[in-house]
């Protein structure tokens, strides 16, 4: 069973840990990539510009919510950046399989639990090991991409918000389109542990710089 993370203590100079280093770094780079300052992604995600400076250098740590979020604000997913704080992540597409064992796997300890990457490089979906013994379910999570989850430990309970309520046990499992507003806590405050399936997001195409006619001044 994997343990429930305690909250990180920051290092010296104000960073949690290295993890939150690298996310933060991967959040900066997409963010100028995208020519997009702080204050803009503040906008875009409803999150505060100072929070968002603190992301980028690795002195705080967010919410899945507030990933999600910023994710969605930088063309990409949770999962993507979930997976910049593993050190040993590869892009390569090729067609070997990949195993993964139980100890690996890029992971972070959030508000609301603990989730881990269950795949390494190019994927067409992104499947997660999430543990909590939450009983405050946060906000709704809502996104473009379908998800599946299935619960492997504990009690949980599912709400898909208009939908109603779930309560679902070991080998229980959901399915929900996407665009549903959904969230989980503890149905009982003990922990639970589940795998979560969302399709891969359909990323658009980053921007291209238009270039200067130099016969022109």
């Amino acid at each position: 069973m994997t343990p429930i993370a305690r909250p990180a203590v920051p290092l010296a100079g104000g960073v949690v840990d290295d993890q939150a280093q690298r996310v933060g770094a991967r959040i900066r780079t997409l963010r100028r990539g995208h020519g997009l300052t702080l204050i803009q992604v503040a906008e875009r995600t409803g999150l505060s510009h100072s929070f968002l400076s603190q992301l980028e250098r690795g002195h705080a740590r967010p919410s899945m919510v507030s990933l999600e979020r910023i994710a969605r604000a930088l063309g990409t997913s949770q999962v993507e950046l979930l997976a910049a704080g593993d050190p040993g992540q590869s892009e390569v597409d090729d067609q070997r399989p990949r195993v993964l064992r139980s100890t690996e796997g890029a992971r972070g300890p959030f508000s609301q639990g603990e989730a881990r990457l269950l795949v390494r490089g190019a994927r067409a979906f992104e499947p997660l090991e999430w543990v909590g013994a939450n009983t405050d379910p946060g906000d709704y999570y809502v996104h473009a991409e379908d998800e599946f989850l299935y619960v492997v430990e504990g009690d949980v309970l599912l709400d898909l918000a208009e939908e109603g309520t779930a309560r679902l046990g070991p080998g229980d499992s959901a399915y929900y389109r996407g665009g549903s507003p959904h969230r989980w806590r503890s149905a009982d405050g003990s922990q639970f542990r589940m795998v979560v399936v969302k399709q891969k997001p359909q990323l658009p195409p980053p921007p291209t710089r238009r270039r200067r006619d130099r016969s022109h001044p």
